[in-house]
């Protein structure tokens, strides 16, 4: 037998696919990544508002701001609305998932590629480690395509490919030199964004009841002309269903990755057990707020014919929300909210490359990708998994020979696809820790307990499937075939399945572990200890309690 993540199974004290060593000083470390060394545990900087605000952060994008549109777009309002509603669903039981596995172990260094490996193989932890990585770093092209689109929007004579270099060197500096600050950066970033999108709502409310300056009460005029539906592939039922299934799979590119941020940054935060579940359980409300109510109000200002909305055909250069505020005669205010958009692609893109070059890392360390990836800087930052992720970024540059809304609708589809893969592997590994939890008896011990499992992810899987299968459906109606759309919707799957079964069949790995053999409690006691003493903190008046409330 081979050697497996880089470990020789001659080699005694395994407790997962690798063995437990121990640093120069004695502190155990768990496949050359996770340490449950006490001092290293408590070096912990991100709070909960930190946490809380990187996740809602990470789902408040480019999708919402400029993805929408072309949405709206190509199926209408309602579509759009219903699409966002059935997707924020599915979120509320993958990031229930995430939550309660890193709960029960929010130990320094993990990865949810890592509980895959403990959970339930290697090959299936290679093959989604990688599918991260992927993921990150074609979002942060995709981050750079939207920014280059909303800057057009002014029309300077400045060309594409310089926008693109500018937000891309930016991105890099920020991670190569300021990574120290990112969890407050984050948290500024993503205060703009909420900021943002509670003027843009309170805003369509102005237009919809007649206060813009054009003093038209236009309420939800657009859903009468030209139409709530616009009916897709298909004619009558059939193309309100299909336009209805359409805007659902496009929806995910919103929340791509944002779940897999309370897990990529559990090892890190402060009071773990407290404050994870205190994210996760308001991620689904806060989503419900700015989702639910910003996608039914960006239908009702802006008609889905209107030539400025982004499509293959118009390669337009600006937000729906940007649209609408300009059709309201408001003079001015379109600008600034486009300033706000584009500082929302640039942080995105800036916290897509710090996720994608930490994978990458923690890749490297476990064995699973080039030791090149392991260097850091004198100051801790992984430079070389910082650049090759933004080199991969450096895919935007395709903006140069096609237009910014062909381009972004390819990396839209590259990475959505890729991040239902992710969701499928996440829901698995979490099907197989919940089964060796009820093998061992422990159900009862996780520190956080979400409702309806495991049957709503049982459901929620089928339904994700389904969306991976169906991704680029419409490219098999007849007249509708392209090959670049195709190959866009649908290599992923191909590319991960060679990666699954090549680390397979060269490690000769089992299919999935038996529920007796999977880990369970190594890292558990030292996660018990770390939590024993947190106190939460007692609001001494109501404007802190209402602060407590809010981070």
């Amino acid at each position: 037998m081979k050697e497996e993540n880089g470990y020789a199974e001659s080699q005694g004290g395994n407790t997962l696919d690798g063995p437990i060593h121990h640093t120069k000083d004695s502190a155990p470390v768990l496949d050359g990544v996770i340490t449950f060394d006490k001092d290293s545990q408590l070096q912990r900087g991100l709070k909960s508002r930190h946490i809380q605000f990187l996740a809602l952060g990470g789902a408040i994008g480019t999708g919402l701001f400029v993805g929408s549109g072309a949405i709206l777009h190509l199926v209408g309002p309602v579509p759009l609305w219903l699409g966002y509603l059935s997707m924020m669903a599915v979120v509320w039981i993958v990031m229930n998932n995430i939550a309660e596995m890193v709960t029960y172990l929010p130990m320094k260094g993990i990865t949810l590629p890592y509980f895959t490996q403990r959970y339930v193989d290697s090959s299936l932890a290679f093959a989604a480690g990688w599918n991260y990585w992927y993921a990150y770093a074609i979002l942060v092209a995709a981050e750079a395509t939207a920014g280059a689109i909303l800057l057009d929007y002014w029309k300077t004579p400045v060309p594409t490919v310089v926008w693109i270099t500018i937000i891309l060197i930016v991105n890099l500096f920020l991670n190569i030199i300021a990574v120290e600050v990112f969890g407050e950066a984050e948290f500024w970033f993503a205060s703009i964004k909420l900021i943002t999108i509670i003027g843009l709502v309170i805003t369509a409310l102005v237009i919809m009841l007649g206060g813009a300056p054009n003093h038209q009460r236009i309420g939800f005029l657009y859903w009468e002309n030209p139409g709530a539906f616009k009916e897709y592939v298909a004619t009558g039922s059939t193309g309100r269903f299909l336009a209805y299934w359409t805007a659902f799979i496009r929806a995910g590119f919103s929340f791509i990755t944002s779940p897999e941020l309370i897990g990529l940054a559990a090892g890190e935060t402060v009071a773990p057990r407290r404050n994870l579940p205190k994210a996760a359980s308001r991620f689904l409300a806060r989503l419900a707020l700015f989702y639910g109510v910003s996608t039914l109000l960006v239908g009702a200002i802006v008609p889905s014919d209107d030539p400025h909305l982004l499509s293959k055909e118009s390669n337009a250069n600006a937000s729906p929300w940007v649209i609408g505020i300009k059709r309201a005669g408001i003079g001015g205010l379109d600008h600034v909210v486009n300033v706000a958009i584009l500082t929302s692609a640039w942080s995105a893109g800036n916290a897509f490359l710090y996720s994608g070059s930490r994978v990458l890392y923690s890749m490297a360390m476990n064995g699973q990708a080039p030791r090149i990836f392991r260097r850091t800087s004198s100051r801790g930052v992984p430079y070389a998994a910082v650049l090759a992720t933004w080199l991969f970024g450096c895919l935007a540059y395709l903006n140069a020979s096609d237009s910014g809304a062909i381009v972004f609708g390819w990396f839209s589809n590259l990475s959505t696809i890729s991040g239902y893969i992710a969701w499928i592997v996440v829901m698995f590994t979490y099907l197989r820790f919940r089964k060796a939890m009820n093998y061992q008896g422990l159900l009862h011990t996780l520190p956080y307990k979400t409702k309806f499992q495991p049957w709503a992810t049982w459901a929620v899987l089928g339904v994700v499937i389904l969306l991976t299968l169906t991704n680029g459906f419409q490219v098999f109606a007849q007249g509708q075939w392209d090959v670049k759309d195709f190959l866009a919707a649908y290599i992923t799957i191909p590319a991960f399945m060679l990666l699954y079964l090549g680390h397979k069949a060269w490690f000769r790995t089992p299919w999935k572990k038996s529920a007796h053999d999977i880990d369970v409690l190594t890292g558990k006691k030292e996660m018990d200890e770390l939590c024993a003493d947190d106190v939460a903190p007692v609001p001494k008046n109501w404007l802190q309690r209402i602060w407590f409330w809010i981070a």
